[in-house]
């Protein structure tokens, strides 16, 4: 993938730098979320033809975790497209920088965890919006996959699943590895499928252990639906073959 910029596994800017953005997003989300749902939703809809599946498996109130796999930069949007809940989101420190994007982020509701450190900031963060009653994602591999391949889960999401107790909905997005195709003028067909919610006992103080257990029992149901939409979409490839052929 000659197209894709290398990985930075660690920024090395302050932590002082970032605390701003932690303030920003306990704060509450702005009129820029708003605004950037507008403008993305149109073209997601229209150019990707996003479809959603199980939208009543999302509680409409209270505290809430959203687990997905990730792919594309573009996946929260298409997540957020058939909610009318407003999304924290939990992304990279790296994304933080250019001006434009950094002040969407920090009016609309994104918070930053500085990869390569042992960022506690970024669990306080989580911590108090989910006892703010809000909807946080978090995406379960800790990363953008960019094989093409759901990767592995990484204990976070675990972690604050086990903490706080809440309902964690696992989310499967199929379609949106292929966005970056968007250049060619190739606007792959991308489905969202929200699962039935899960919840842990509460477990403050687990191991990294347990914490990558619960994220594994989590990721397992994330990965199940994926694999029922990707057995789903070559059942569809297959009979419009089917239909070409006989036509």
């Amino acid at each position: 993938m000659p197209d894709i910029k290398p990985q930075v596994y660690k920024d090395d800017r302050p932590a002082s730098y970032f605390d701003q953005f932690h303030a920003a997003a306990r704060n509450g989300v702005g009129w820029t979320y708003t605004f950037v749902r507008i403008l993305v939703s149109l073209p997601s809809l229209l150019l990707y033809r996003v479809r959603a599946i199980g939208v009543e498996n999302v509680p409409k109130a209270g505290p809430l975790l959203l687990a997905p796999n990730h792919f594309s930069q573009m996946d929260h949007f298409f997540i957020g497209l058939y909610l009318r809940r407003q999304i924290r989101f939990m992304a990279k420190s790296q994304m933080f920088g250019p001006p434009l994007l950094t002040y969407i982020y920090k009016h609309g509701g994104v918070f930053p965890v500085r990869r390569g450190h042992h960022d506690e900031e970024a669990f306080k963060t989580a911590f108090s919006i989910l006892e703010q009653d809000g909807m946080l994602l978090v995406y379960a591999e800790g990363g953008r996959s960019r094989s093409g391949e759901m990767g592995e889960p990484k204990p976070g999401i675990g972690r604050i699943a086990l903490e706080t107790g809440v309902p964690v909905v696992p989310v499967a997005i199929y379609g949106s590895a292929k966005v970056r195709r968007w250049k060619r003028f190739r606007f792959p067909k991308v489905t969202v499928q929200f699962g039935e919610p899960v919840s842990f006992p509460l477990e403050r103080g687990a191991s990294r252990e347990r914490q990558l257990e619960a994220a594994t029992e989590v990721f397992g149901r994330v990965r199940e639906m994926y694999e029922g939409l990707v057995t789903r979409s070559g059942r569809r490839a297959s009979r419009r073959s089917s239909d070409r052929a006989r036509a």
